[in-house]
């Protein structure tokens, strides 16, 4: 069945006319003649859904992949819409597909999560420093005029232009400015120092050492500090090396169940 075309006025020249096809979906139920004047009506509205992801484009998203999620906003639209309320489709679906497309920015487009304020902060700082540059070419705004202009205070503003620059992170990989030897942002990052996790260990067990024989701990500073082997300790202290082992195995026992009854 062909999409009836009438002279009732669109926004737009080529909107099309599908008002009887919507009366029709209201009363049809689910089912094969339901589904293919649904499909009637969205490819006829396609044409506006395209338009409106056009809008977008320069943002860091491809044309193709917004047109899709304009397509998706389309298809709940004519889903979602009630010809029995007297307005007209194209009024109720252009703030749904654009919704959706902002939706799609929001959730998918921000490389780390980022609250609906500060997001919302931004594309008023982004409006304002466009329509601020064409009154003052070659100049950028300053906080204050940005402030004056969107009607936000000086501290938003800073939220504002600060997440301008956060929609997508910067890899580790990439070249610092200035760096003529290839000294990346990864290069300048600490790592993990693995004697962190002997904090704990260190501390439980300082008071135990503190509390032995001085020759004793002599003994297991010389073994596990200064790296020496048993053999050079009893050469040192002119004893024998099995003596040496029997000492550090009865102190290290001996520290060992102290600490762990302590814990317990």
């Amino acid at each position: 069945m062909p999409t009836q075309v009438s002279a009732k006025h669109h926004p737009h020249d080529d909107a099309p006319d599908t008002t009887e096809d919507f009366r029709k979906l209201a009363t049809l139920p689910p089912g094969p003649q339901y589904d293919t004047i649904r499909e009637r009506v969205v490819e006829a509205w396609l044409p506006m859904a395209d338009r409106l992801a056009g809008r977008f484009r320069s943002r860091g998203e491809s044309l193709d992949d917004l047109r899709q999620v304009a397509a998706l906003g389309l298809v709940k639209a004519v889903d979602r819409y009630d010809p029995a309320r007297g307005n007209a489709f194209e009024s109720y679906a252009v703030p749904t597909i654009t919704g959706e497309i902002k939706r799609h920015f929001r959730d998918h487009m921000w490389t780390l999560h980022v609250p609906r304020r500060v997001q919302d902060l931004r594309n008023r700082v982004r409006f304002a420093c466009q329509d601020l540059s064409q009154t003052a070419a070659g100049q950028r705004p300053t906080v204050a005029a940005i402030a004056e202009h969107a009607n936000m205070s000086e501290e938003d503003v800073l939220v504002g232009l600060e997440a301008l620059e956060s929609f997508t992170a910067l890899s580790l990989d990439a070249e610092l400015p200035g760096s003529e030897d290839g000294y990346s942002l990864g290069d300048a990052l600490g790592s993990s120092d693995p004697a962190l996790d002997t904090v704990v260990d260190r501390e439980a067990v300082r008071h135990r050492l503190a509390a032995l024989p001085e020759r004793e701990r002599a003994i297991l500073y010389m073994r596990f500090f200064g790296d020496m082997t048993q053999s050079r300790i009893a050469e040192h202290l002119g004893i024998s090396q099995m003596h040496v082992s029997r000492l550090i195995s009865r102190c290290c026992t001996r520290v060992r169940d102290q600490v762990l009854q302590d814990a317990a």
